[in-house]
């Protein structure tokens, strides 16, 4: 490690596993976050996963033969019962190291949806909900924060997720 490299804690042993997997089965993974902006409350859709720690943006991993705004799409009725009533802006693309040195992920903003109605917990999402930009919850992930700084702040943009 290098003097320019922030050391980063080791994922939780099912994060390395599944990207282990990944590693073998795909030379290169992408993946998709999705910034669902609710204009008039200033505030933006957080899931906090059962698996990950922290609150994140929805959006998961691209399928193969499937789009990135496909797999948004997907993730948003999976994660938040979001559906897009327009298409999403594409704001950004990282490199995510802290996954593998093969991952990349596309962020896109969402600013004309309708939520079918609330998230109810499940596997894979323990809540979902909707946070004002300026009164984050604790445990929000530093990459999410980032992207919040680069779209409504206008930090500059980073490479690396």
């Amino acid at each position: 490690m290098n003097a320019t490299t922030p050391q980063r804690p080791w994922p939780p042993l099912s994060a390395r596993l599944f990207h282990f997997w990944l590693r073998l089965s795909r030379p290169m993974t992408l993946g998709m976050r999705g910034v669902v902006y609710d204009q008039e409350n200033h505030a933006v859709f957080l899931v906090r996963h059962t698996y990950v720690k922290g609150w994140h943006f929805p959006g998961g991993g691209v399928e193969p033969g499937e789009s990135t705004e496909a797999a948004l799409a997907r993730e948003l009725v999976e994660e938040g019962n979001i559906e897009l009533l327009s298409r999403p802006e594409l704001k950004s693309f990282h490199f995510n190291r802290m996954a593998s040195n093969r991952d990349h992920v596309a962020v896109y903003l969402i600013t004309r949806f309708r939520q079918t109605h609330p998230h109810v917990p499940d596997r894979e999402i323990a809540e979902a909900r909707f946070f004002p930009v300026d009164a984050l919850p604790a445990g929000t992930s530093e990459g999410t924060r980032r992207r919040i700084a680069e779209i409504f702040e206008d930090a500059p943009v980073s490479d690396e997720w």
